[in-house]
């Protein structure tokens, strides 16, 4: 078998994206059943120098669809607005994430071999090839970005397992006898 760009990438968002919203639903249920505001978990931080919950949200968010349509666009200069302060926008959120990963088709990810991709954040510019920026930037960021947001949870007694973060995984299919 072939390692397309595509199978490198989108299938692994589409497992990823969905176990997060999996994760926001536990993470609104604890605050519920623990009379914590969701503030509580929204705002938590691993260390003093990392983001908080919601803005690894919204990197992963930017990693996953944004980063797939900046490589077929040839440039990406995102804006790193505030993201929402509560479950139901961090929610959706992730919803327009698979979205916009579900729009992507094979062909139109697999023909940007080799095509150039600008990574733009004010003036500071990367160039990269397509393959490259999705490969070695966008999808090691989106991995830090969602492991960071289930480690926040878990520190703050959210009870999530491995399987909360791995989603569904993609098993071989079985053959009937």
């Amino acid at each position: 078998m072939t390692v397309s760009l595509y199978s490198a990438t989108v299938p692994g968002y589409l497992q990823v994206l969905p176990a997060l919203l999996g994760m926001i639903t536990k993470a609104e249920d604890y605050c519920s059943a623990h009379g914590l505001a969701p503030a509580e978990l929204i705002g938590a931080q691993l260390a003093p120098d990392m983001w908080d919950f919601a803005k690894q949200i919204r990197a992963v968010v930017m990693h996953s669809g944004t980063a797939l349509h900046g490589a077929i666009a040839g440039e990406l200069a995102p804006e790193l607005v505030d993201p929402p302060t509560d479950f139901a926008g961090l929610r959706a959120m992730i919803a327009d994430a698979i979205a916009q990963v579900d729009a992507v088709t094979p062909e139109q990810l697999n023909a940007l071999s080799g095509r150039d991709t600008i990574l733009r954040f004010g003036p500071r510019q990367m160039d990269f090839t397509a393959e490259d920026f999705l490969l070695s930037f966008a999808l090691p960021n989106f991995y830090f970005h969602a492991s960071a947001a289930y480690a926040i949870l878990r520190m703050k007694g959210v009870p999530l397992s491995k399987g909360d973060f791995l989603g569904a995984i993609r098993l071989k299919a079985k053959v009937a006898a």
